[in-house]
């Protein structure tokens, strides 16, 4: 498969129509695929609550636009951001198992290719941060 820029022009168009203003598109060859491995289209403003994968690591490649990931602790107090963006210092990065963090988009039509270890697991409450300090 190829991924193309007409590609990510519909996934960024369906994320702006999107409530959530994100929209998925899913690289794995089957259901039956153990990995997770998609391209996320991540509009501005789009709500991602800070959140951990504690059996995976994630790792997240900026193909087009330009986003922060943002880290934390177990207090929810930031720790660090990290600016991807195509030709730019950074354009990858790999996140630890347990990592607190989230995305923020800071430009419409950002998207990015996203990897985690196994098959999706669905996130429980104690996967995501209710109040984080600010």
């Amino acid at each position: 498969m190829k991924i193309s820029q007409e590609l990510l022009d519909k996934l960024s168009a369906q994320a702006k129509e999107s409530p959530r203003l994100r929209m998925n598109f899913d690289l794995r060859n089957s259901a039956d695929d153990g990995s997770q491995r998609m391209l996320n289209a991540i509009e501005p403003g789009s709500p991602l609550p800070i959140h951990r994968h504690r059996l995976s690591s994630e790792t997240v490649v900026c193909l087009r636009g330009r986003l922060v990931e943002e880290f934390y602790d177990d207090a929810g107090v930031p720790t660090e951001t990290v600016e991807l963006a195509p030709g730019g210092p950074v354009v990858a990065l790999n996140i630890p198992i347990g990592q607190w963090h989230t995305v923020k988009a800071l430009e419409s039509g950002t998207v990015i290719l996203e990897c985690k270890d196994g098959p999706y697991e669905p996130q429980s409450p104690e996967d995501v941060l209710a109040s984080p300090l600010k």
